[in-house]
């Protein structure tokens, strides 16, 4: 049993938690949710002991192990399976005492037996299948950590995590760095896990499959409802209808004491029940209104009309350098299409994305695109790229030049930036609205293509949902990459499988996907028909791709390395005039400036392409 007994936690003068309380039964699988901002990492941080409330505290039995991820992904020259070997810690410490532990012949009889009783020498094929689920095949998992970016080291950190096996295991919207695929996995263990779960998550389907109970914190205090995301929102909606009943049977009420109030206060002899009817409305307490929430509106602009088709390829190939990572695409999108990317990351999902959005030229065959046509591509790096000293109102007045006031507001407003939000500095808006502005920057000139990579990563269940409803209302063509299946079930109508070097229309429905992923088959069935010689070809072409692809990075590297020092050297000579080089001193603040944003978007744009490259290069290995 976890008990949660009033917890009180506040953060720079404001209450995150008030007295929140809850009881989680034993050996449940506990759906933490609640809107951005409203507190679930802090309640999570606050069990696993990694901050200290203000008032209140958290009981469960002595000796339970808890289990959670840092936000620092692992790294060093470590492989991802001797990391996720070493997180069970007993078995590690034995291990070596069973190699050194000679002349204790007693002690070492108990080391053996504790060792057999912690099933330890099946640990590595068990930490093996774990990273197996979540995407390192056998080459993978003797790579360094080093060798891996952010998002995978991190897959390394949550495999660590399961095979610990804690008795209660936290987990912090732990599918953001998934695919699909390794979601799946993810939600076939944690369905077989037989200790205490408590996940935060933002996707229904996951939370409908996984979970028993819901967690549901609001204004600093947590509800526990039983079931799993669908039955919440059915008790959420009974409550809310309740709720409003109540408040239109208050108002009855208020109105009755008011006009009774009105109307018998200057008699003498109903004066004393006029003063009783006013003392009992001034202790009426009103009964909260739903509020209408700004941060689920989203509101895509409508394209002008455009003759099919927006986009067509024809046999081409695109990559980086001179390496292609996807090849042979056929391809057409037309206005109304809406299409879903499917496909393990590193395949060339994001690949194909760029290309189509030309970010990226094809390498070879064709590539026609209607020359009227607008894209809108949001991407992660667009989010994190907000200037946080600038305001709403200032990115969008930039991007949106020539335009009057009142429209650069009013595309604000239609993604619920109106009033004081449009003047609040970036770096206090959350990650959901900061989400929502990008998404309002890119469509600010209504895009007859909105291409949109991982959107929801940002956002909580109801604003996805929110999402959803205005990808459905927008007229224009969507072609999306998530790892939300609620998202893509009821936005795209084709899956492309992006696979094995190329892209292909998928026969089938999303969950005909899934069943294949769980039935073990994933994405084979062309590798399967692959005679010897053909994998050998295809062995060879992998190791070239893979050495073109390295020497890509290495290029990147250098120029990012050079473009950092030039701007070191500005920043110096902006700072120490009189230390700065001959040809710098000479220019003007405003020069220095402007000299040094170009410089930073070319660092950007070199960073940029090495993360791409870097997951091309993944994929080849």
């Amino acid at each position: 049993m976890l008990t949660i007994n009033s917890i009180t936690v506040r953060l720079g003068g404001r209450t995150i938690l008030d007295k929140a309380s809850a009881a989680l039964p034993p050996g449940s699988r506990v759906g933490l949710i609640g809107r951005n901002g409203a507190g679930k990492s802090t309640l999570v941080r606050v069990i696993a002991g990694l901050l200290e409330p203000d008032d209140g505290a958290t009981e469960m039995p002595r000796d339970t192990r808890l289990g959670y991820i840092a936000q620092e992904a692992p790294a060093g020259s470590a492989t991802p399976f001797d990391t996720v070997l070493a997180a069970d810690t007993e078995r590690a410490r034995l291990m070596i005492e069973s190699e050194t532990c000679h002349d204790d012949h007693h002690r070492l009889a108990e080391v053996h037996e504790r060792l057999l009783a912690i099933d330890a020498y099946a640990a590595p094929a068990r930490a093996a299948r774990i990273l197996v689920g979540l995407g390192f095949d056998e080459a993978m998992q003797q790579q360094p950590l080093d060798s891996f970016s952010g998002g995978w080291r991190m897959r390394v950190a949550l495999a660590a995590l399961l095979f610990s096996q804690p008795d209660v295991l936290l987990l912090d919207e732990p599918s953001n760095h998934l695919d699909l695929e390794a979601v799946m996995w993810l939600e076939d263990f944690l369905k077989s896990y037989r200790a205490t779960i408590l996940v935060v998550s933002h996707e229904r389907d996951f939370l409908n499959h996984v979970v028993d109970h819901i967690l549901h914190l609001q204004g600093g205090k947590l509800t526990l409802y039983p079931g799993g995301y669908d039955s919440f929102e059915r008790q959420r909606a009974e409550r809310m209808a309740q709720l409003a009943a109540a408040k239109a049977n208050q108002e009855v009420q208020r109105a009755k004491l008011q006009d009774y109030i009105a109307r018998n206060s200057a008699r003498a002899s109903t004066a004393k029940q006029a003063q009783s009817r006013a003392k009992a409305l001034a202790k009426l307490q009103p009964i909260a209104e739903l509020a209408d929430d700004p941060s689920l509106s989203f509101g895509f602009p409508s394209p002008s009309e455009l003759r099919p088709p927006l986009i067509t390829l024809d046999m081409a190939s695109v990559g980086y350098g001179d390496t292609p990572i996807l090849k042979r695409l056929n391809l057409r999108l037309d206005p109304d299409d809406r299409i879903a990317l499917l496909g393990r990351n590193g395949n060339g999902k994001t690949t194909l994305a760029r290309l189509l959005a030309a970010q990226l030229a094809p390498m070879d065959g064709g590539m026609t695109a209607s020359a009227k046509m607008k894209v809108g591509y949001f991407t992660q790096y667009q989010v994190e790229e907000l200037d946080t000293g600038d305001t709403p109102l200032e990115h969008m007045t930039r991007v949106m030049k020539g335009a009057s006031p009142a429209a650069v507001r009013a595309q604000l407003g239609r993604f619920g930036f109106s009033g004081d939000k449009a003047t609040t500095r970036v770096g206090k808006l959350s990650g959901g609205e900061r989400a929502r502005l990008a998404l309002a920057l890119i469509t600010r000139d209504a895009p007859h293509l909105l291409i949109l990579d991982e959107p929801t990563n940002h956002l909580d269940v109801d604003a996805r949902e929110a999402l959803v409803q205005a990808l459905n209302d927008y007229a224009g063509a969507v072609l999306i990459v998530s790892h939300d299946r609620h998202m893509l079930e009821m936005t795209a109508d084709r899956l492309v499988l992006v696979d094995h070097g190329t892209a292909r229309e998928f026969d089938g429905s999303l969950d005909d996907y899934i069943a294949m992923i769980l039935a073990g088959d994933g994405a084979k069935g062309e590798g399967k028909k692959a005679n010897g010689k053909e994998s050998r070809r295809a062995a060879a072409e992998a190791r070239e791709a893979a050495k073109a692809l390295r020497k890509r990075l290495h290029a990147l590297e250098t120029e990012a390395a050079r473009l950092t020092g030039e701007r070191d050297t500005i920043d110096q000579a902006m700072t120490d005039p009189a230390r700065a080089p001959a040809h710098l001193a000479a220019r003007s603040m405003g020069e220095l400036m402007k000299r040094r944003a170009t410089i930073q978007d070319r660092i950007d744009a070199a960073e940029a392409d090495w993360l791409e490259v870097s997951g091309a290069l993944e994929a080849v290995a």
